[in-house]
């Protein structure tokens, strides 16, 4: 799946199709993610906000 990015405001946003998120058992409303950099690979993954401080 090849996608591209679109600006807006004073930065750029990705869109994730609805099956990605679905996917991921992702509720945008109310998870955050965590995105890091691996050998130039984006990984996105839920994080667990119960554990945060």
């Amino acid at each position: 799946m090849i996608r591209k990015f679109f600006k807006t405001g004073n930065g750029w946003s990705l869109f994730i199709p609805k099956v990605i998120i679905e996917l991921l058992k992702i509720n945008p409303e109310n998870d955050s993610i965590e995105m890091e950099i691996e050998n130039e690979v984006l990984k996105i993954k839920k994080v667990n906000t119960n554990n945060m401080e």
